[in-house]
């Protein structure tokens, strides 16, 4: 058995989640067989935690990858834990399960293991991913979440979702889930932008408190290349402390912010399509980062997002996951 599936987080109901994550979203210009290829090689690394959305359109390609290494032997259906996302086009409640169904015909699968809202901000339904008016200002919609909501309860109940959650939901944005009179299912977690930058301290200990796993989308920064990204920020992998660290451990700077995450009770997704950078990303689970070495970590927090877009900021919920 892999050693990620026995490194796994118990959720609020009662299914595992492996704690280290593949996370698939790529810029436009990477080819989609990359992502194929990618997913095959990640799976003969020992990855069993596979983060995609609708959005990032590449889930055909991701359920060929997985459908292949089940054929060969590798890996059984049930080794594999597969989370999509709902994209703010199909919050309305009558669309969830439509997008969702999309997704499965996609990647032929009969079941995704995590169903997440993608962004607490709903858009206008439709073809377009990015509804925008004559002005080039993105077209919202008006949708109460707690409806949507109710529709993600429906796609566990009906088994096209094993466990259903958030993404990029602030303090606000859960309770409103949370406190919602005749909630069936708490969302098991909630997946936002975390890495030594921004540590979502406050957000963590929130969702702690109620029993949601954190998941850290872009634990390890990110480049300025790809969209979506706020430009001049940093690199976090070249930062001194972390790569002091780093040498002290005999590990690089990635494995490092990876395992920082690891022992908070965070969820890491691990994004490298590079075979040597996903081979040594998957190495955190041997070795143990000092109490001193966590308090170096969280003292680089500057609350700096790489991932911001611009067009949202008009929304009255953003920013998405801003600290409590």
């Amino acid at each position: 058995m892999s050693s990620v599936k026995l490194c796994s987080v118990k959720l609020n109901d009662g299914f595992f989640m492996p704690m280290l994550g593949f996370g698939t979203s790529a810029p436009n210009k990477v080819a989609k067989s990359e992502v194929e290829e990618a997913v095959v090689r990640a799976i003969d690394v020992g990855y069993r935690h596979f983060d995609s959305a609708y959005l990032y359109l590449n889930e055909e390609e991701i359920g060929r990858a997985i459908r292949k290494k089940i054929a060969d032997g590798s890996v059984k259906r049930e080794d594999i834990f597969y989370t999509s996302k709902v994209w703010g086009t199909f919050l309305r409640p009558e669309l969830v399960r439509t997008s969702l169904e999309i997704s499965l015909r996609k990647l032929q699968l009969s079941y995704v293991d995590l169903y997440l809202i993608h962004i607490p901000i709903p858009l206008k339904p439709g073809e377009e991913l990015f509804p925008k008016d004559e002005h080039g200002e993105l077209i919202f919609d008006t949708v109460d979440l707690c409806a949507t909501w109710e529709a993600m309860e429906k796609c566990k109940h009906s088994g096209l979702a094993k466990s259903i959650g958030v993404s990029n939901f602030n303090r606000k944005q859960l309770e409103r889930i949370l406190d919602k009179p005749g909630l069936k299912y708490k969302p098991v977690c909630n997946q936002v932008e975390c890495h030594p930058y921004l540590n979502q301290s406050k957000l963590l200990e929130f969702c702690k408190s109620q029993d949601i796993v954190l998941t850290a989308y872009a634990a390890l920064g990110s480049n300025s290349g790809k969209e979506w990204l706020s430009k001049n920020n940093p690199v976090l992998l070249e930062d001194p402390v972390l790569s002091a660290i780093a040498a002290r451990h005999r590990r690089t700077p990635a494995q490092v912010a990876l395992r920082y995450q690891l022992q908070r009770g965070v969820v890491a997704l691990a994004k490298s399509f590079n075979e040597e950078r996903m081979r040594e990303n998957f190495q955190v689970l041997d070795f143990q980062l000092t109490p001193e070495d966590m308090e170096s970590l969280d003292s680089l927090n500057r609350n700096i997002r790489y991932f911001v877009d611009p067009l949202f900021s008009r929304h009255p919920d953003f920013p998405f996951s801003d600290e409590c």
